[in-house]
């Protein structure tokens, strides 16, 4: 087994995760409830039977008593031991799943309600046994029939005298029940939404890991002893630094250079456009498009509102030759991520994440205003005077809408994406921040871009999404550009005490980011 693979021992549950159980649980529930004079005809409705232990199920779905549910389950267990057990299917792909789980080294054990000899009995049946060292199920007497106790006992034979190192170990169900005892053993679970556990129960559960298919199962288990197709690149992810390729460093370096040397001809040719057909403009749209230029056409190009759409325009111009590279990292990636975060982030996470984002955001860039102006940069003062000497419409649309969805396109969707594929996260996270905070061509905007790349990649990983690094870079924009544009004709906005306040804001929600589980 390689070293670097984090999770090596997996706990499968058995009805409803490794097979379909319904037709044969149900029917014998049918046939036990029958023996007290209940008729259920509906299949559907006894579902809830398949996963937890049946005396707990006859006591709460029909309000048993405790000799009345002993009896339910030996009549269930009459007609199981014979006929019900082999009422069942194995899920496709699962077969396949565990072959290669197998083959790859990993240790694999089931873990189910059910009695260890009719768990063993199904394997044998559908030819599944071979993939399994260790089979463990509850007692027919009753006895061990806690997910709990059930799990302990997987884990202290798939160990057998060493110390168990539960950081190895997922425990994969369909109900709460599998997640729940998960977590009293201190171990990771991942739910499976293809069971007979509703969505609602597993996030009720807070299942660290929620997987829709099989094949999404085999995808997840599988991530971190897989090759990339491309190249064939065998690097694990999350265990230092793997072989780059050649192929990828030149899509790195040529998507650099290719959007900036196209808003450079951009600019220009655009710059000569507007020069040429200016003056045949109507005055209202020329008075528009010179505000801010002192009607210099020697200069107006690169101040005030013809001068920001003219950027607006090379911005999207710079972001075409990358859109196929783009669109193709993306995809995989944010593949890998849900696969990493499955979990929808909630509506909490998110407002948490906005607040963090104004604060931080607000925090810096006032900082940045204040070094600015102690340190008297002009590099920083020009980058800024071109920024804010548009109409403030023209500048949100062009600084804080199509400016970053176009670097987020290059930093995020080629840059950090490729960089990630190939090293541990917090490299890619801080390559990428490295590299858009040289971007910005002065110190001052640098360590802020380097500052806010980094967090913005931090974002991707954590939402699992395209659209977070999208929306917080937009967001910390708008923030920063109304902030100038607004707040600092404000004394005490403009001082180190609402720096600190909002640094302080931005930690507790960093905090809270932490520490909250939403569904």
């Amino acid at each position: 087994m390689p070293e670097d693979i984090l999770k090596q021992y997996i706990l499968f549950d058995l009805d409803g995760t490794l097979t379909d159980p319904k037709v044969g649980i149900c029917t014998c529930v049918q046939y036990a409830l029958s023996s007290f004079g209940i008729e259920e005809p509906d299949l559907d409705k006894l579902e809830p039977f398949i996963g937890p232990p049946l005396i707990d199920s006859f006591k709460e779905f029909y309000g048993m008593s405790d000799e009345d549910a002993r009896k339910a389950v030996e009549k269930y267990r009459e007609r199981f031991s014979t006929v019900g057990l082999f009422e069942n299917k194995v899920y496709k792909g699962i077969p396949h799943m565990l072959k290669r789980l197998k083959k790859n080294g990993f240790h694999l054990a089931v873990a189910s309600s059910k009695p260890t000899v009719f768990v063993e009995r199904i394997l044998d049946h559908f030819n599944l046994r071979k993939y399994f060292e260790v089979i463990i199920g509850s007692n027919l007497d009753g006895s061990r029939s806690d997910k709990n106790e059930i799990i302990s006992e997987a884990l202290k034979q798939l160990f057998h005298s060493n110390r168990i190192n539960k950081d190895l170990v997922y425990m994969v169900g369909d109900r709460r029940f599998d997640v729940e005892g998960a977590k009293k053993q201190g171990v990771e679970s991942v739910a499976v939404a293809f069971g007979y556990g509703s969505f609602e129960e597993l996030t009720d559960a807070h299942a660290d890991y929620i997987v829709f298919s099989p094949k999404e199962l085999e995808e997840f288990l599988m991530r971190e002893t897989e090759e990339y197709t491309e190249g064939r690149i065998s690097r694990k992810k999350g265990t230092g630094i793997g072989p780059i390729s050649f192929k990828a460093v030149l899509v790195v370096i040529g998507s650099f250079l290719a959007f900036i040397i196209v808003r450079m001809i951009g600019e220009i040719l655009l710059t000569s456009l507007f020069s040429s057909i200016v003056v045949f403009l109507p005055d209202g749209v020329k008075a528009f498009l010179l505000e801010g230029s002192q009607a210099d056409p020697g200069s107006f190009f690169y101040t005030g509102n013809i001068g920001s759409i003219i950027t607006g325009i090379s911005y999207i111009l710079g972001t075409i030759p990358l859109i196929f590279f783009a669109k193709r990292n993306i995809g995989r990636t944010c593949r890998e991520m849900y696969l990493l975060h499955p979990m929808n982030p909630g509506v909490l996470k998110i407002i948490t994440g906005c607040v963090f984002v104004i604060s931080f955001s607000l925090s810096t860039q006032i900082a940045a205003v204040l070094v600015n102006a102690a340190a008297s940069s002009s590099t920083y003062g020009e980058v800024a005077s071109a920024q804010y000497s548009c109409s403030l419409a023209v500048g949100i649309i062009v600084s804080c809408i199509i400016a970053p969805l176009a670097e987020e396109i290059l930093f995020r969707g080629i840059i950090y994406t490729s960089f990630r594929r190939y090293t541990p996260i917090f490299l890619a996270v801080i390559i990428s921040g490295v590299i858009f905070g040289i971007y910005h061509g002065n110190i001052i905007q640098g360590i802020y871009g380097f500052i806010f790349g980094c967090l913005i990649a931090l974002a991707y990983e954590y939402y699992g999404n395209f659209a977070a690094p999208v929306a917080v870079h937009v967001l910390q924009n708008l923030v920063a550009y109304l902030g100038t544009y607004f707040l600092l004709q404000n004394s005490f906005i403009l001082s180190w005490k609402f720096v600190a306040i909002m640094g302080a804001v931005a930690l507790a929600a960093v905090i809270v980011l932490f520490r909250i589980r939403t569904k």
